[in-house]
């Protein structure tokens, strides 16, 4: 690790009619201004390339039950300035080195009426600014509930948005295109589409926001480093175009708990004239700490098949029987409950995606609904809790492990906590003793249905603390993590790398409750892995899922081309080849492209993008050093001219192109595709 740590020049300069400073990137693009105004408050604003990216935006903390709150009558008492460059080595990524750069400048403000201190600290990397709010060790801030937090993020047009809803427990939404200036009435719109929204403001969003400007620059708003925090989402004064963070609130309305020492997460700024760059910036991780974990020899990217596809598309349940009067909570004795005959976690059910997984290559096989208990979760006692140790009378833990082995496999646990968040808890150590024993290294954790105690907030405080509480629990087991429901990431996984994966989107499953826009994978990459890669579980090959449930109706808005092109474009150490084995081989020739391709990177280049329109990238694999090139379109149709010139001089290269057919389309003809060499 090269670490390089020295002063930066700091400048002053008059901005809002005070004495202020001045923030530089390495690069000189990015300018950050910092001020106190007549009233106290502090204030800053941002350029790139001399175009005003962030107009003068209030900064400050609104405390509850305090006749003062942290907002006004500051006066600088210090600053200091800093630069930081290092690089460092990701356990898993897109690439194989991270640069972290930046100038920093930390001011020290003190309100002299409650003799209360507090710390902004800002850092201007090439690509944007982040900021944080830091609360030292004090005699007279020690203890305080935070109300709101007010930082803004003044917006200088009314720019092109990328957005979903603000909403405390879902981010499934498809995304929405539109000016700033129509989000108020589109979101009220979604809002009432959707029974999960908790109250909210009409004018909402959830980060990460992306943003295009009538001028072509390219500006995101997200946070980093989440850590004992309530999540943050942004409100839109629409008259005025100026964002201001909102917080989760817990379930007495509260949106934060602080002891000082302590600090807020990040707030993030990413703005450049070139689409690609956003695409490829690892500010949100660099703002995180280092790896924790010593030992990370065991943290392994995956590729995996799993009994999953065939239980969302309705071919098969998760439960083991529908003889509900038979059950009681607590039972483990299944004997007298008739089997449903459609239960999907069999034991001869999972051996034959064992064997499909061994005969293709993939690491993994992921097992949902092995577990007893989910007849009382469907709906038939809202009290039920699981106890993620006891299988099905159907599923035989110990014959699944041995075979599995046999096979050179490994299983994936799924933990499905039905929202009992306390529950899940008391039973972490046994659960991941019981998955260490039978030979499980991965669990995918799901938080569906609302947070029991009821009335808490899949995003507050208390909730975000639970999961990363799962997660550092996890690494004591050596155990990797995939979390679905969970908070949206934010770079977590550079301090905890076996955080592998997260859902947090709407993914492949809503495909099969309706769709999803035929765009949305154009969008996700700019909104929702900025903070980290997503359990999307491409590689659907069959898009009429009549074909294999005659109770499900929902279409695939895709083709096996674009299937195949997501492996690329969504980053994910974690990759799940989602379809059932026989709609894969009816396709072997396309599938090759699923087995073949990586799943960590040495290098990745961004070489065409458009938020909403299209995406090509191209990725170096770690082990082979062969290049995987994936390009995905939304519903404007297009030329791509693809430069190549990241490709070694002097070597010759043979590329074997997977395509859609001339015919192809995606809502009448999904399965026309070429392959050439």
């Amino acid at each position: 690790m090269k670490k390089l740590l020295f002063l930066a020049l700091l400048t002053l300069s008059v901005f809002g009619g005070a004495s202020a400073q001045q923030l530089k990137s390495p690069d000189g693009k990015f300018l950050m201004n910092f001020s106190i105004q007549a009233d106290g408050s502090p204030q800053y604003q941002l350029t790139y390339k001399g175009k005003l990216i962030i107009k003068p935006s209030k900064l400050g903390l609104e405390l509850k039950d305090d006749a003062k709150s942290l907002l006004n009558d500051f006066v600088i008492a210090d600053t200091k300035s800093s630069s930081f460059d290092e690089s460092w080595k990701p356990v898993w990524g897109e690439v194989s080195t991270i640069r972290n750069h930046y100038n920093e400048l930390a001011v020290t403000l003190d309100q002299k009426e409650t003799n209360r201190r507090i710390v902004i600290r800002f850092r201007l990397y090439n690509e944007g600014l982040g900021f944080r709010y830091e609360f030292p060790t004090q005699k007279n801030l020690v203890y305080f509930t935070i109300k709101e937090e007010h930082s803004q993020f003044a917006m200088a047009g009314d720019h092109t948005a990328f957005w979903i809803v603000g909403d405390y427990d879902t981010q499934e939404y498809d995304y929405t295109t539109s000016k700033l200036s129509e989000i108020r009435g589109l979101s009220t719109k979604a809002r009432t589409a959707n029974v999960s929204q908790k109250g909210f403001s009409p004018t909402g969003v959830q980060t990460s926001l992306m943003m295009k400007t009538a001028d072509g620059l390219y500006i995101n708003l997200h946070e980093a480093a989440l850590i004992n925090y309530p999540c943050m989402h942004l409100n839109l004064d629409d008259k005025n175009m100026v964002f201001e963070s909102w917080l989760t609130p817990d379930a007495q309305g509260n949106k934060g708990y602080v002891q000082a020492p302590d600090h807020t997460p990040w707030r993030t700024i990413m703005a450049s004239d070139d689409a690609r760059e956003i695409l490829a910036s690892k500010m949100i991780y660099n703002l995180n700490d280092p790896c924790k974990i010593e030992d990370t020899s065991w943290i392994k990217p995956v590729k995996y098949v799993g009994v999953w596809w065939e239980m969302i598309t309705g071919k098969s349940s998760w439960s083991y029987t529908d003889d509900f009067p038979s059950i009681k909570i607590g039972q483990t004795d299944y004997s007298k409950a008739k089997p449903n005959g459609t239960h999907g976690a069999t034991t001869a059910n999972v051996k034959k995606y064992i064997d499909f997984a061994a005969e293709n290559g993939f690491d993994a096989v992921l097992v949902e609904g092995w577990n007893i208990g989910w007849e009382d979760w469907f709906g038939h006692s809202k009290d039920f809790v699981f106890d993620f140790v006891t299988p099905y009378p159907d599923f035989n833990m110990k014959e699944i492990q041995a075979y599995a082995k046999s096979k050179g496999v490994k299983m994936i646990m799924h933990h499905e906590t039905s929202g009992s968040v306390r529950n899940y808890e008391r039973h972490l150590d046994t659960a991941y003793k019981y998955m260490k024993l039978n030979g499980y290294d991965a669990v995918k954790s799901g938080y569906v249905g609302d947070i029991l105690p009821r009335g808490e907030n899949h995003y507050s405080q208390w909730i975000v603390n639970h999961y990363q509480y799962a997660v550092e629990k996890a690494a004591e087991y050596k155990i990797m993590v995939n979390a679905h429901e969970a908070v949206r990431p934010t770079g977590i996984a550079r301090t905890y790398p076996n955080l592998i994966g997260n859902e947090s989107a709407r993914g492949t499953e809503y495909q099969a409750f309706g769709g999803s826009k035929p765009n949305h994978v154009t969008i996700l990459p700019f909104t929702r892995l900025q903070g980290g890669p997503m359990d999307y579980t491409p590689g659907i090959f069959e898009m009429d899922l009549s074909k294999i449930s005659s109770s499900n109706h929902s279409y695939v808005n895709s083709t096996i081309a674009n299937q195949l092109a997501l492996y690329v474009t969504m980053y994910s150490p974690l990759q799940m080849a989602a379809d059932l084995p026989e709609n894969y081989r009816r396709f072997m020739d396309a599938f090759q492209f699923i087995k073949d391709v990586a799943v960590d990177w040495s290098d990745s280049k961004y070489v065409e993008a458009e938020p909403g329109q299209y995406i090509t990238v191209a990725r170096k694999a770690k082990k082979t050093g062969q290049w995987f090139l994936g390009s995905v379109n939304g519903e404007i149709a297009r030329t791509s001219k693809i430069d190549l010139s990241f490709l070694e001089q002097g070597k010759k290269y043979i590329a074997t192109i997977y395509a859609d057919g001339k015919d192809a389309d995606y809502k009448t003809n999904p399965q026309s595709y070429t392959i050439r060499n």
